[in-house]
């Protein structure tokens, strides 16, 4: 029985090691971290029935890979799609703006406005391809097309507080990919994420995955015979094939044999992170019970996204109280990143009360702060050229990250479809 080792026990790991245990390997998977889920994990508090997500997740129904690999697992059962409110700020109120009547209500377009809205976004959805779409900006394609008020208004906050400095230079196919494939119907799994991590995770080991917690891989090295060498504690295990699903630029550091030119490669690809503040609070922060809040980033409000969990998944699963995530994407040298949580806490109250006026301090019951600085790989004009491909100058061992689903976005239902169609050259190599 051939022998393959996988890197890192998020979604992409753990689909790669089902797809290899069932061509006949014998898998181990070795995860630095107490569990499985990567960035999609979560944690759940002693006086929870659920676990709720470090940074908010979810599913849409467009999310084929994802659900077909539920559905192999035997858990569709256990998925729930729900409608929760999605709303923009403009001029001192929120407005709903993820559906037709939502546009169509939308004081802050005329009629005409809107049906160039609704024209556009039409094109953009049900005509265009990507290909062309990755030679001009979002920022050059948006402006022209939907024209300078919609595009200030809707998508310019947008991207200056998704890509910071960059945001003029994304092009227009990562747009796309979010008009393209998603819908407005969320879902969840019961339990939470991590519930159907740990299902994913027995049953792998059901099947005979060893899967091993607490447990970093220190090297990586070609070996005689087109075998590869992992040392892990210590200790020196031989593997045919050796899938690494973390960071690009964390397999550099694993990989000291890789060549320069190739490590380079890497270290040009560009990349930000992400903060989450997540506040347990007595009361609900909306009254008209908003899910997600796409807020203009500024000194008024200094994140990019409020996301009040309890209005998509019940309270009732969290002892009664409210989820409240405070999240932001920012380059790694960001203050963010330093600042202590009672710092963050006391940054981001102040917008708290400009939602909600009878918000107070003493409304917070617990709170938590997660930070992840590899969270959103940013794409340029023409990224497809420069993907960095799933096999690698080491033999035997290859490469499956978030930074190669383009043009898609990040998220574990293109971490599921990249896997299944790397499988044919992770099994050619030899």
């Amino acid at each position: 029985m051939k022998k393959a080792a996988i890197i890192g026990a998020g979604i992409g790991g753990l689909t790669a090691a089902l797809e290899l245990n069932k061509k006949g390997y014998q898998v181990t998977v070795y995860e630095k971290g107490a569990q499985a889920g990567g960035l999609a994990g979560g944690f759940r508090h002693s006086d929870w029935d659920w676990s709720i997500e470090f940074f908010y997740h979810h599913w849409f129904r467009s999310d084929k890979a994802i659900l077909n690999l539920i559905k192999e697992l035997g858990f569709s059962h256990k998925v729930h799609f729900y409608h929760p409110k999605t709303v923009m700020f403009h001029e001192g109120n929120f407005f709903p703006l993820d559906s037709v009547t939502a546009v169509l209500k939308f004081p802050g377009f005329t009629f005409f406005e809107k049906m160039r809205f609704g024209a556009v976004t039409a094109y953009i959805r049900f005509v265009a391809r990507w290909q062309p779409l990755e030679k001009i900006t979002a920022h050059e394609w948006l402006l022209k097309y939907y024209g300078e008020k919609i595009y200030r208004i809707n998508f310019e906050p947008m991207l200056k507080g998704k890509f910071g400095d960059y945001y003029q230079q994304v092009p227009m196919s990562w747009f796309w990919a979010r008009f393209k494939a998603r819908s407005s119907d969320l879902g969840t799994y019961d339990g939470g994420f991590q519930a159907f991590f740990d299902d994913f995770t027995k049953t792998l080991v059901e099947r005979g995955v060893a899967i091993h917690f607490d447990t970093g891989v220190e090297k990586i090295e070609e070996h005689t015979g087109g075998e590869v060498a992992l040392f892990v504690r210590g200790k020196k295990e031989l593997y045919d094939k050796v899938l690494v699903t973390t960071s690009p630029s964390s397999f550099t550091m694993l990989a000291p044999q890789l060549p320069k030119n190739y490590v380079s490669t890497i270290h040009q690809g560009k990349s930000i992170g992400a903060v989450v503040l997540l506040l347990s609070i007595k009361h609900p922060l909306s009254r008209e019970k908003y899910y997600w809040y796409n807020l203009p980033k500024s000194k008024e409000f200094p994140f990019l996204s409020l996301v009040e969990h309890t209005n998509f998944v019940s309270n009732d699963h969290f002892g009664g109280t409210h989820l409240l995530y405070c999240g932001d994407y920012l380059p790694q040298d960001h203050e963010y990143f330093q600042l202590s949580k009672q710092e963050l806490i006391e940054r981001f109250l102040p917008s708290l009360k400009k939602i909600n006026q009878d918000f107070d301090r003493n409304w917070i019951i617990e709170s938590w702060l997660f930070r992840q600085a590899y969270a959103q790989p940013i794409p340029f004009l023409e990224h497809s050229k420069n993907l960095l491909p799933v096999t690698t100058p080491l033999k035997n061992v290859f490469l499956i990250t978030m930074s190669q689903v383009y043009p898609w976005d990040r998220g574990t239902n293109y971490a599921v479809d990249l896997v299944k169609k790397s499988l044919a050259k992770i099994l050619q190599e030899s």
